[in-house]
C-alpha cells in the first residue's frame, strides 16, 4: 500500500529486454536512479511506486534500483517503457502519517490530459477518463494520476467517458513529474479503494434484488 504522496522524483536509466523475444512480447528490467529517495531501509523484495505502477526491487546499489516489469504492465501503464524523470513512493508503514489516501498501486486505466494551463498561483489540469473509470470519479473525491494522490475538483460525462479537473498547486508541480504534462500526454490512473468497493457491493445488491 501507498499513500500517494511523492517522496522524490528519480529516472529510469535503463531499459533492458528480458529474454530473447521481440520488444512487444517481452517485459523489460530498468534501472532506476533513486533521486532524493532514502534506500538505507530497503531490501531485495520490497515495493516501490514508479509513476503510480507497484514494483518490486530484484537488485539495488546505494543510489539506485532494478524492477522487472512484465509485458501485461507495460500495456497497461505509460511512463516505463522509456528512460525518464518518474515519481517514486516507498511501501506504506502501518506507523507512517497517511498524507495522501489510500492507494494500491495497481492502475486501473489510462487517462489524456485535454488541458493544462496556469490558473493564478495555481495550474488546472484536465484529464479525459475511459468510462469504466468515469462513475469512480466525484467531485471532491481522491483519484491517483502517475503516482501522485490528488482532489477532484470538477467532473463532466461525455459520450465516451468523462472529464475531470484537479488544481495543481506550485508545490506539487515543484516535486512531482506532473510539471511535464501538456495537451496529449496520457497518464497512469488509479481509482479511490473505497469507490471500488463501494461500487461492487451496490451493483451485487442490485443483482441480488
Amino acid at each position: 500500500m501507498f499513500t500517494g504522496i511523492v517522496a522524490a522524483v528519480g529516472r529510469i536509466e535503463t531499459v533492458t529486454p528480458l529474454g530473447s523475444d521481440s520488444a512487444a512480447d517481452t517485459g523489460v528490467r530498468l534501472r532506476v536512479a533513486a533521486g532524493g529517495l532514502d534506500l538505507s531501509d530497503v531490501v531485495i523484495g520490497d515495493s516501490i511506486a514508479i509513476q503510480g505502477a507497484c514494483m518490486t526491487v530484484i537488485a539495488m546499489t546505494a543510489d539506485s534500483f532494478d524492477v522487472e516489469v512484465s509485458r501485461e504492465s507495460l500495456n497497461k501503464t505509460v511512463g516505463l517503457e522509456l528512460a525518464g524523470r518518474v515519481n517514486l513512493e516507498k511501501a506504506l508503514r502501518l506507523a507512517d502519517r497517511l498524507g495522501g489516501h489510500l492507494v494500491s498501486g495497481h492502475v486501473d486505466g489510462l487517462g489524456e490530459v485535454v488541458h493544462f494551463a496556469p490558473v493564478g498561483e495555481s495550474h488546472e489540469l484536465r484529464i479525459r477518463a475511459p468510462r469504466e473509470l468515469g462513475r469512480y470519479l466525484a467531485y471532491k473525491g481522491s483519484v491517483v494520476i502517475n503516482g501522485v494522490s490528488l482532489t477532484v475538483n470538477r467532473v463532466t460525462d461525455e459520450a465516451d467517458g468523462c472529464v475531470f479537473s484537479i488544481n495543481l498547486i506550485p508545490h506539487t508541480l515543484e516535486v512531482t513529474t506532473l510539471q511535464e504534462l501538456k495537451a496529449g500526454s496520457r497518464v497512469n490512473l488509479e481509482i479511490d479503494l473505497i469507490a471500488r468497493y463501494v461500487e461492487r457491493m451496490l451493483s451485487a445488491a442490485k443483482d441480488n434484488a
